[in-house]
């Protein structure tokens, strides 16, 4: 199994900048794929984007000019740079990981962190 840990989340102005930080530990060598996801009670998890094994990222369209997915060299830990952030930010962020990038939706991610929120 893997386990995820995120951090960073806190109450921020609009226009302002976080960074989220996500921890993997376990079962590291079986991760192909990182990906962040947001979710507002009441709605889907929505997917924000991933980064494969090769470091390549994929984003949803509408959050790609202003959030940013990085990792470290060693791929255990995954970042979201989020910057001019908006009032409809505000969410629950959550890391996962799969065995490999495929779509960006949540059902095909297996290994889920406990979340961090997120308020502007």
């Amino acid at each position: 199994d893997v386990q995820l840990v995120e951090s960073g989340g806190e109450s921020v102005q609009a226009g302002g900048s976080l960074r989220l930080s996500c921890v993997a530990s376990g079962a590291t060598q079986d991760i192909g794929c990182m990906g962040w996801f947001r979710q507002v009670p009441g709605l889907e998890r929505e997917g924000i984007g991933s980064i494969d094994s090769d470091g390549i990222t994929t984003y949803a369209g509408s959050l790609k000019a202003r959030f940013t997915i990085s990792r470290d060299n060693a791929k255990t830990t995954l970042y979201l740079q989020m910057n001019n952030l908006k009032p409809e930010d505000t969410a629950m962020y959550y890391c996962a990981a799969s065995t490999g990038c495929t779509v960006l939706r949540a059902d095909t991610y297996r290994d889920w962190g406990q979340g961090t929120q997120v308020t502007v």
